[in-house]
């Protein structure tokens, strides 16, 4: 892992760069064509990031780092060829469906589940691999075990099964639904509640919309070690005392996004803070969370520092990110208990 240059007698600390997607020493990089695409335009973004920064030593280094280690994803890429791949059973860039679902094998940086891409070094793609359909077989699970059925392979473009995401297919209407969500969000938060009275609708005053950290017990997150290196993964109530039973919890360090918005002025107008998903960027969960709970997108918070954050009930590894916005966001929670995460920022 890079921190890039660091001036003598700099006063600023310069943020560790997030891992690339896990690759096992020695594994071949295998990459799809779509895949090698992807990353070379991974690079020339980061590119005209760079030149965005210039201004901006932290980020220059932090940028420079970023691109040192796509840089080396590419060179070590290697393109597999399906034309040479044999159509009747499963091998690297087939698309099978499984138990109703269809899913497509590709590269561990091209992976991405909730949109049906399966990282060939994930324990279901190997156990797919070699398979024929009608093969039936069971694999290891976190609750257990699951019985898989290959129900179809194709090595042509077919529609993956993705979760959590619209059910039309249509681009432009997802485009439409997001921006139309993203408008009544905006007013939710400028608008206070409507409610019922004896004498017909009223405005409930002084009701403005609360940032609510979220908490879903159930979540796989990342463990990492100080460097940020992913090492595991746990779930969210097997790091956090405060959801169960302490005795248990294993304070295992994992990341986690701060986030200080100023407006114009120079003025404090909100700090949130997510967990960063397993298998994202501290960023990209980030640029995620802007859109989904704040409602922002095309805009770039700073990087200005990282540091582990080590309380009685979990261990932290924390990103603080800047934002300048004069939108109407979410107000943050009031009282010492929540403003105190934001402590050592």
């Amino acid at each position: 892992m890079s921190r890039g240059f660091i001036k003598e007698g700099d006063q600023e600390e310069i943020p560790m760069v997030p891992p690339r997607a896990y690759l096992p020493k020695g594994m071949p990089n295998h990459v799809t064509k779509e895949g090698l695409a992807a990353l070379n335009d991974e690079l020339k973004s980061l590119e005209n990031e760079r030149i965005e920064a210039s201004g901006n030593y932290i980020m220059s280094n932090f940028i420079d780092a970023k691109m040192k280690l796509l840089i080396e994803r590419i060179n070590t890429a290697v393109e597999v060829d399906m034309s040479k791949a044999k159509k009747e059973t499963v091998s690297f860039g087939a698309y099978v469906k499984y138990n109703g679902k269809t899913v497509r094998i590709v590269g561990v940086d091209e992976a991405d589940f909730s949109k049906g891409l399966l990282s060939f070094i994930s324990p279901v793609a190997k156990a797919l691999v070699g398979k024929k359909v009608g093969d039936r077989f069971e694999i290891k699970i976190p609750k257990g075990a699951e019985t898989i059925e290959v129900q179809g392979i194709w090595y042509e473009a077919v529609p993956l099964t993705e979760t959590g995401v619209e059910t039309d297919k249509n681009p432009s209407h997802q485009m439409q639904n997001k921006e139309k969500r993203t408008r009544i969000e905006r007013i939710a938060r400028i608008v206070p509640d409507v409610v019922e009275t004896d004498s017909g609708p009223s405005l409930q005053q002084n009701t403005p919309k609360i940032f609510t950290p979220e908490e879903n017990i159930m979540e796989f997150l990342p463990v990492v070690n100080e460097r940020g290196i992913i090492v595991g993964r746990a779930l969210y109530m097997e790091l956090h005392g405060e959801t169960h039973d302490r005795a248990s919890v294993q304070k295992l360090l994992h990341p986690v996004v701060h986030l200080h918005v100023k407006n114009s002025k120079g003025e404090d107008v909100g700090k949130y803070w997510w967990h960063v998903s397993f298998g994202d960027t501290p960023e990209k969960t980030l640029k995620r969370k802007l859109s989904e709970t704040l409602g922002i997108s095309g805009v770039k918070p700073k990087l200005k520092k990282q540091y582990i954050r080590d309380t009685k009930t979990e261990k932290e590894l924390v990103y603080v990110f800047y934002l300048s916005s004069d939108e109407n966001l979410l107000k943050t929670p009031e009282g010492k208990e929540y403003f105190d995460i934001f402590a050592k920022d």
